[in-house]
This record gives structure tokens, sequence and C-alpha cells, in this order.
């Protein structure tokens, strides 16, 4: 996380930020993440306070932009039925309950039902407080059951399973 947080602030030097806006929470909830990637988030938040008649970066505009980088962008446009919503609320939930109650399970950051170019329905974002490079055997089986239990959320409310759950497996 710290060498996250200090290439932000290499990438931070020449964007105005606003009070408040704090690359430490960008770095906490972006494991994994590559440099380039990092600073795309805060390009992408300086587009954000542009777009919106502001000249400092908010901490509003580094989460959006966080969430742009790691899912896409939102399809607003994307029309979907009340049921439809219903079923993508459960499969998310079944991921987030099972992950809170897991022990050793990263925590759940987000939950969202709009949808996103990179063609998810919704998501639930977790972050890890550390990096992780290895991954033994109960965390593999940790994260299986974390994926698994959006189409068992399906399963017990609707008595069916849908597509949605055709990425996470």
């Amino acid at each position: 996380m710290k060498g996250r947080q200090e290439i932000l602030q290499v990438h931070a030097r020449k964007k105005k930020m606003a009070p408040g806006a704090d690359l430490k929470r960008v770095a906490d909830s972006t494991p994994g993440a590559s440099g380039a990637e990092l600073a795309n988030i805060l390009n992408e938040a300086a587009l954000t306070a542009v777009r919106e008649g502001r000249d400092r970066i908010t901490q509003a505009d580094l989460e959006k932009a966080t969430e742009f980088v790691i899912a896409g962008s939102e399809k607003k446009s994307m029309v979907i039925s009340p049921e439809e919503k219903r079923i993508i609320a459960y499969h998310e939930i079944g991921h987030a309950l099972v992950a809170a109650k897991q022990k050793g399970s990263a925590p759940v950051r987000k939950i969202t039902i709009i949808p996103r170019t990179s063609g998810a329905l919704g998501f639930t974002m977790q972050a890890d407080e550390e990096e992780k490079f290895l991954m033994k055997r109960e965390d593999l089986i940790r994260e299986l059951e974390i994926l698994t239990a959006g189409r068992a959320a399906e399963d017990m409310m609707f008595g069916t399973c849908t597509s949605g759950a055709s990425n996470d497996i």
C-alpha cells in the first residue's frame, strides 16, 4: 500500500487536490494495481473534476475514477427491468454477505447494480489492506465461495440461476 501511495503522490504532483482528497484511501482500495493504472485513476479524476467545472480533484472524483479503471464506465443508458434489477441486487448481496462472514476475506468496499462497459451488470468491490502475491489453498476456497455466492443467492431467492454468474465462474 505504501508503494501505491507513493506512486499516486508522484502522479498527483502537478494536479490540484481539494481538501479531504485522500490518496491513501485510493492506495488502500487498489491492491494489485500497476503504476499505469494508478496514474490513469488520477487522470480520470482530473477529467471528472474539469467536466464538472472544478479546478480541484475531490475524494468523490478519486472514487469514481477508481471504479472506472477497475470496472469500466457506467452504462447509464442501459434499461434494465425492475425484476432483473432485483435479481442483480440479490446476486451482488450474495457475494457481499459471504465475503463479510468469512474470516480472512478482503473487506467489501462497495456494492452496485449499475451496469458497466466491462459487461458487468453490477459488482461487489473488495480490497485487501495488503498486497498478496501467493494464495493458499484456503484463500482459493474462500474466493470460490464468494464467487459462487451470487449464483447461490439467485437460486435461493428465485429458484433459478441466470447468466449473471458466468463471469464469476
